[in-house]
């Protein structure tokens, strides 16, 4: 039988009238003459509920028993709906990360995917298993202790077991009903595609869509799995959603395929910092051993040449999620009193967003960077930060003009037309 992966976030298992929900569109498929492996998240809440539970019993708390906590909320998700499936008259079971198994470093919180043997779902499909319910969001370590895979796994968990059974699609149902060009609750015309490639949805998510997480994508790319998106509310068929995959599919783009906006980032400013050889390595070292994700970087032009004149100063600026301000603080004002750095002052901005043009079709066309620079000037809105890649151009703007900027470049680059 040809196989499909499918996938129902915890806004789809909500509570049980939306597993019968799920477990109707499984059935579906069932009939259409596939096998299908579900992925499932726990219902929405309850792992925040669980986290709360762990936090509330353990301040400093043994990472392997949160994981062994959390991991339970899809446990009782991948029970109910395979239950469910079989009142419907579907050859179903439930699988829990340890059953299948999933391997996973043991990096408790944040475990990685090693390998998903298939023997033993093969072995039951053989028997006339029609549906494997597998627990999302959990894998087992090299030494049988239960793992999670940090926020968003289960999309993850999808990609993969869709790579390693070879299946025909994975289909990703969520709250909304596939990928738009922008945020349509903030331009009311923008507009859903039919496929985006593997590229350009990486940029969205990694610059604040929220539809996919960033780690599936990635997986996705380099296994060529096939992705759809899709709601969980609608009636589907095969054609519906927005196709996630390889840009040899799609015929023809338009320049620009969406654009993204982050409200939470930081801008922090080194004053003064020395302009020598090394200076960037000194900064950023200490970032990352923080953990601090640094995104855009810009390094002032120094008034004089360092082999010159070596006393000759720059400014670095760089942004940061706001949430990791302080984290960014400390770690550059550590290296400063160990006499790793030297800098006159530190400025934090934390009233800025992050705006983005995004597109595969920009590595042929010219004339995208002055077409996005004219339509926020004509709006009076002004740029802190530049930076780009071959499909993206973004900018750090005033946090007030977000969404502003959104608008004007969607009309800019006319993406409510197909």
């Amino acid at each position: 039988m040809p196989l499909l992966v499918m996938k129902f976030g915890g806004s789809s298992v909500a509570d049980l009238d939306r597993i019968a929900n799920v477990a109707a569109k499984v059935k579906a498929e069932v009939e259409r003459g596939y096998d299908v492996i579900v992925i499932v998240s726990a219902m929405s809440g309850k792992t925040n509920e669980l986290v709360g539970w762990v936090e509330g019993t353990s301040r400093l708390y043994d990472a392997r028993e949160y994981d062994a906590v959390v991991a339970s909320g899809e446990n009782v998700t991948a029970g109910l709906t395979a239950l469910r499936l079989q009142e419907m008259g579907v050859p179903a079971r439930s699988w829990q990360g340890w059953q299948v198994p999933i391997n996973t470093t043991a990096q408790h919180g944040a475990a990685r995917f090693v390998s998903i043997p298939r023997d033993n779902i093969d072995q039951k499909f053989a028997e006339g298993m029609r549906v494997a319910v597998v627990a999302g969001f959990q894998g087992i370590a090299p030494d049988g202790r239960i793992t999670t895979l940090g926020r968003g796994g289960s999309d993850t968990t999808a990609v993969a077991f869709a790579a390693a059974f070879e299946a025909d699609r994975c289909d990703i149902y969520t709250d909304v009903d596939g990928i738009y060009t922008t945020d349509p609750r903030i331009v009311r015309r923008a507009r859903k595609l039919d496929r985006i490639a593997f590229e350009e949805m990486l940029e969205l998510a990694s610059l604040g869509a929220k539809v996919l997480q960033t780690r599936s994508i990635e997986l996705a790319m380099r296994y060529n799995v096939r992705l759809r998106v899709l709601s969980s509310f609608e009636d589907t068929d095969g054609t519906s959603g927005t196709l996630v995959c390889a840009e040899e599919e799609i015929m023809e783009s338009k320049v620009v395929s969406g654009i993204a906006g982050s409200r939470d980032e930081a801008k922090i400013t080194l004053v003064t910092v020395e302009d020598r050889p090394g200076v960037s390595a000194a900064i950023f070292e200490p970032l990352a051993e923080a953990g601090v994700n640094v995104d855009m970087i810009v390094q002032n032009i120094s008034e004089r040449d360092y082999e010159e004149h070596p006393g000759a100063v720059t400014d670095m600026t760089f942004s940061v999620p706001v949430n990791q301000v302080a984290r960014a603080r400390k770690a550059v004002e550590d290296a400063r009193a160990a006499g790793k750095i030297a800098y006159d002052e530190l400025v934090v901005d934390e009233e800025v967003a992050k705006v983005s043009v995004v597109g595969i079709g920009m590595r042929s066309q010219a004339g995208v960077a002055g077409r996005m620079f004219r339509a926020l000037a004509d709006e009076n809105i002004n740029i802190k930060v530049i930076s780009t890649s071959e499909i993206k151009i973004s900018v750090l703007i005033d946090r007030r003009y977000m969404e502003l900027a959104v608008q004007a470049l969607h009309d800019a680059f006319e993406l409510e037309r197909a």
